[in-house]
């Protein structure tokens, strides 16, 4: 893209990342939430996350790693590297926490929408800020202007409103019991853990290093490399029946999951790289205003789509949610607030 303009480049990168993962999303709530087949009366789920989250990991290392290769022309793994010839400890260490941290975090999330709606989930994973916040305050000692403070206020009453102000529980076409309480406890769960995921991945960026400076591509590529690594261990040590071995029947059963695995880890992998080519050339506004105007096209998409049905104070907490994420985009249009470390 380096022989465009910015304005055509930012458009295509814009049109990429709604495409990419308006399918994505779709495909995540057709994947977990809706039924492949019936037995009797009763519907058949596929209800083996890891197998999903290794799936995706795998297929975002890879594209990782062409992304590095063609945009760097640098093997993403050389960060590990020293001038000396030794093995970056820090980095590795790091890789492994987030590595961790990032292969719980999916599972459980994708564990909550058997309790809670996908829609409820797509509005409390779009409120990231909360717990970013809280492990930079706690782990880093790092404090933030008053204007992210209102915006996590918005966006906390907003998943509450929305929470409680939902109808129904299970259908008999949703694997969703209506327990929402574990549902948002297992929701809350995920998002501290990605909150320590992103805040750790913020200090890897700032740290100073004496290996290749750390790049999108290469923590793209070498944190989903680390990720399946630990979940297809997993797997193998102590879910090979319910998750391996499961997989391999429900397949033969239902073929069509093979397509929409493959479909989704695609589509996310790809659609990883526009995310980090809007962050280097662009900046976060950019991003910011682009990922949570594509989350709020997913929401509507899925009710519409999957016959959600919301009330009045749902709508009320929607407006919430993105009103506040909205207003810190649109407090970025102005002078940085200054961030101050202790």
């Amino acid at each position: 893209m380096s022989g465009m303009s910015g304005a055509t480049t930012l458009i295509l990168c814009v049109l990429g990342l709604y495409s990419l993962f308006l399918s994505w999303s779709l495909l995540q709530e057709r994947i977990n939430t809706k039924p492949y087949g019936f037995d009797g009366n009763a519907p058949i789920f596929f209800e083996a996350p890891l197998i999903v989250n290794s799936i995706q990991a795998l297929f975002a290392s890879l594209v990782g790693i062409a992304y590095s290769l063609i945009a760097y022309g640098l093997n993403p793994f050389l960060v590990f590297k020293t001038p000396k010839g030794g093995i970056n400890t820090l980095y590795v260490r790091n890789f492994v926490i987030i590595a961790i941290t990032s292969s719980l975090s999916s599972p459980l999330g994708y564990e909550s929408l058997k309790h809670v709606d996908y829609v409820a989930y797509l509005l409390a994973k779009s409120c990231k800020l909360l717990p970013v916040m809280l492990v930079h305050f706690i782990l880093y000692r790092t404090r933030f202007p008053f204007y992210k403070y209102v915006v996590a206020g918005l966006v906390t009453g907003g998943v509450v409103l929305f929470t409680l102000g939902k109808g129904s529980g299970k259908t008999r076409t949703s694997n969703n019991d209506g327990n929402v309480v574990l549902g948002m406890a297992q929701l809350l769960g995920s998002m501290l853990l990605d909150g320590f995921t992103n805040s750790t991945q913020d200090q890897m960026f700032r740290a100073k290093s004496d290996s290749r400076k750390l790049t999108g591509a290469s923590l793209m590529c070498i944190l989903n490399a680390f990720v399946c690594l630990l979940t297809v261990s997993y797997i193998l040590l102590f879910k090979f029946e319910q998750e391996a071995v499961y997989t391999m029947a429900f397949v033969k059963t239902y073929p069509r999951i093979v397509i929409d695995l493959v479909s989704f880890a695609l589509l996310g992998a790809i659609g990883q790289v526009f995310v980090f080519i809007i962050l280097e050339k662009f900046g976060s506004l950019v991003l910011v205003t682009s990922t949570v105007t594509r989350k709020m096209i997913s929401m509507i998409l899925s009710v519409v789509l999957f016959g959600h049905h919301l009330t009045q104070p749902q709508w009320i907490g929607v407006a919430m949610v993105f009103g506040g994420i909205g207003y810190e985009a649109y407090t970025k249009m102005g002078p940085k607030p200054k961030t101050k470390s202790e």
